[in-house]
């Protein structure tokens, strides 16, 4: 509430979730684990991976000149973590520029099959434990 009181309502909702198999995860671990069965190398890397998406996002001005940001860090049902993060910009987001930048919809697997496959694999949540 008090970046709110300060800075206004953010721009930007931003989640980052972790991926599993992440090189960085997957090289550490010993034959038969999952990244759920090692919680410190999992935590370490996705920590890793915050700094550098932030510093991309403050340092690179990918949305325009930050003013203000915090992330929460929260843990899924099947052991990997996410960040919720907000920004504040300097310059107000409209919906028509944010939807020039975003997409949520499912690539056309006849049109760019490997962008489907990226989404398809990462994008899309399924019930728990599937």
């Amino acid at each position: 509430m008090a970046y709110v009181r300060n800075y206004g309502r953010p721009g930007l909702f931003i989640t980052f979730t972790c991926n599993p198999k992440w090189p960085e995860i997957t090289n550490q671990l010993l034959t038969g684990q999952t990244p759920s069965d090692r919680h410190n190398i999992t935590a370490r890397v996705f920590k890793q991976k915050i700094i550098e998406l932030m510093n991309y996002i403050v340092k690179q001005k990918v949305f325009g000149a930050i003013r203000c940001w915090m992330y929460s860090v929260e843990w899924q049902k099947r052991g990997l973590p996410h960040a919720h993060i907000l920004l504040w910009m300097f310059d107000k987001v409209w919906p028509d520029h944010i939807d020039s930048i975003f997409s949520a919809e499912i690539p056309d697997p006849e049109t760019d099959s490997e962008l489907h496959s990226v989404v398809t694999t990462n994008m899309i949540h399924c019930p728990c434990g599937t």
